[in-house]
């Protein structure tokens, strides 16, 4: 991967696409999903970032929820010249952040993959589940992605009471 000269960061609820070789897109992610699809031969990729697998309202293009997000990546790079028969992906994210609540991050990771499969997209990589928030880097023209974990997670522990002092009031 060469250096990139424009850094596009895609945050909770976003999608990007490009087919400019100078384009990194970014994104850090906990237990959200970030999709990165391209398009080897026509040499352009986007990428999303879905906080949540599904909706129980089904709130339609919310772009916070898997299945909008998938299809609004999808059909953008179709319309940006991609063709769905080439469509390459890599999967990022899906940690387990939190120990004492539901594993939101592997639902999502299987809401991704499950997605990918339906859909007949072929998932070249991918990074899901574990602990620890990701930093994604991702050159849609290429395909090429680099991942840094991210080492200080959120975890659920006590805080330290500090020892009872005498305290004085006056």
């Amino acid at each position: 991967m060469r250096g990139s000269s424009k850094i596009v960061t895609v945050i909770q609820g976003e999608f990007s696409i490009s087919a400019d070789p100078d384009v990194t897109l970014t994104t850090v992610l906990g237990s959200c999903i970030s999709v990165c699809l391209f398009d080897p031969f026509r040499k352009v990729g986007g990428m999303n970032h879905f906080l949540l697998a599904t909706s129980r309202n089904d709130q339609k293009g919310d772009l916070k929820y898997g299945v909008h997000a998938m299809e609004l990546l999808i059909n953008h790079l179709l319309h940006a010249g991609a063709s769905r028969q080439d469509l390459l992906a890599k999967v990022f994210g899906g940690a387990r952040m939190l120990e004492h609540s539901g594993d939101i991050g592997r639902t999502n990771a299987s809401f991704a993959l499950d997605f990918l499969d339906k859909e007949g997209i072929t998932c070249l990589a991918q990074s899901v589940g574990g602990t620890s928030a990701r930093r994604i880097r991702f050159h849609p023209t290429s395909g090429a992605a680099q991942q840094m974990q991210v080492k200080t997670a959120v975890r659920e522990t006590p805080v330290p009471v500090a020892p009872k002092a005498d305290v004085t009031l006056f």
